[in-house]
């Protein structure tokens, strides 16, 4: 079916049916992934520029592989090695990347908004969020998705623990959104401080992190930003560990076959522990590689309409 949506800012405005299409299309991918030669010509002709002001491993690494394992022609943009750190403005650059003809920008930034001003200063030209601010990170949420889809199917019915720093996580909010519009039913667990007002019209909270896992299918472990500890927001990074730190002990309060799932990087001995993370139930690395095959089925569904290749 085409693809109905022109850019990508967040996950909530998508359909159910949109989120099976990715998923299915993301299937396809895996299976290019998987030949020797790891390349069709998808998007040859297309032009991609990547446009990082946030500095990034996972999430440009896997998009810049997706858009070469499809015959894109590639444009890597960091603010430090850019005019941006000479103090080009925004608008500026945007207007370069308008000269430059490109197809695609995909934009991570910690300004909040970032992608809804592209779309409006690059008319055309197709916007996809890798993140902004403490808002959105739709790819993640959607890889999220496609790990957790792969590992049991249907996930209607199922309930998913998200624990952790709620309030400036982008990767709660989007994750939170796609996993409900799915069926899955979200339990959020974390320092009351960490918790934003508005998570409660979208997910229920639960102090006691025992009793958020207790019969989860899915335990997510958010990554801890260790400057909220100096801000006071929690208590030292110990007690953290201790209360909320996924460990083997929490595990026992959830589902036998419960997965645990992190959007790395990882803090090793806050939010999880080794043994956790090296596991058997991780799927860590899974989400790894779901990254590449998801971010391909976007850029081909947004730059080629979901056509027939």
């Amino acid at each position: 079916m085409p693809w109905k949506h022109s850019h990508l800012v967040d996950v909530d405005v998508f359909s159910e049916d949109d989120f099976y299409v990715v998923l299915e299309e993301a299937c396809k991918m895996e299976e290019v992934m998987e030949r020797p030669l790891k390349k069709v010509p998808a998007l040859r002709g297309k032009v991609v520029a990547n446009l990082f002001f946030e500095p990034s491993t996972r999430t440009r690494t896997s998009f810049e592989l997706a858009e070469k394992f499809l015959s894109a022609d590639v444009i890597n943009w960091s603010a430090s090695g850019s005019s941006v750190s000479k103090g080009e403005s925004l608008q500026d650059t945007a207007k370069t990347i308008k000269a430059m003809g490109v197809d695609a920008v995909v934009v991570r930034n910690r300004e909040v908004g970032t992608p809804e001003y592209l779309i409006n200063k690059l008319l055309g030209t197709c916007i996809i969020n890798a993140g902004d601010g403490a808002r959105a990170h739709p790819t993640q949420a959607l890889l999220d998705l496609y790990s957790a889809w792969r590992h049991f199917g249907d996930l209607k019915g199922r309930k998913m623990a998200i624990i952790g720093d709620i309030l400036h996580s982008r990767v709660a909010r989007s994750d939170i959104h796609a996993f409900s519009k799915m069926g899955v039913h979200v339990v959020v667990s974390g320092p009351r401080s960490l918790i934003p007002l508005h998570v409660f019209d979208l997910a229920e909270y639960e102090p006691d992190p025992k009793k958020a896992v207790e019969g989860a299918d899915i335990v997510y472990a958010l990554r801890i930003q260790r400057e909220r500890q100096e801000e006071g927001l929690f208590p030292s990074i110990d007690e953290y560990h201790n209360r909320w730190g996924v460990k083997t002990e929490l595990l026992r309060y959830a589902e036998r076959n419960a997965i645990v799932m992190h959007p790395g990087p990882m803090n090793r001995g806050v939010e999880i522990e080794s043994s956790v993370a090296d596991g058997s139930r991780s799927l860590v690395l899974d989400q790894v590689r779901s990254g590449v095959a998801v971010r391909m089925a976007l850029l081909f569904l947004y730059l080629a309409g979901g056509a027939g290749r």
